[in-house]
């Protein structure tokens, strides 16, 4: 598995993404890179606000810069949301809805003590 379950990193992801621009940022990164002056202006935000927003995505290992002249482009860092998807994934019920899940440990609870079971 990836990086990502070690705890800092995975509180470092969820921390970039707990924020609206910074949700925003990522979405249009992902469908072209930008320059920072770019996203400061689609995001209605000063440069040192954007710079803000993009150390943390950065310190999130969410979005990747390179320096092209003298303009710094920014795209995202698709392989960081692999870790991020293989987390959420454990989440993934294979036994069926969420009703179904607590309704087949129900079913196990009482299996298990069938004394103490009761009925719905």
């Amino acid at each position: 598995m990836a990086a990502i379950h070690i705890s800092q990193d995975l509180d470092n992801v969820f921390e970039a993404l707990a924020n609206k621009h910074r949700r925003e940022m990522i979405y249009v990164l992902g469908l072209q890179p930008y320059s920072i002056s770019q996203l400061a202006s689609m995001r209605h935000l000063s440069l040192p606000a954007i710079h803000k927003h993009i150390k943390v995505l950065e310190t999130a290992d969410l979005i990747l810069r390179k320096k092209i002249g003298q303009t710094n482009f920014l795209t995202l860092n698709r392989k960081a949301f692999h870790g991020l998807q293989d987390w959420l994934m454990q989440y993934q019920t294979y036994w069926g809805s969420d009703e179904e899940t607590l309704e087949n440990y129900e079913n196990y609870l009482i299996e298990k003590n069938p004394m103490k079971g009761g009925k719905k």
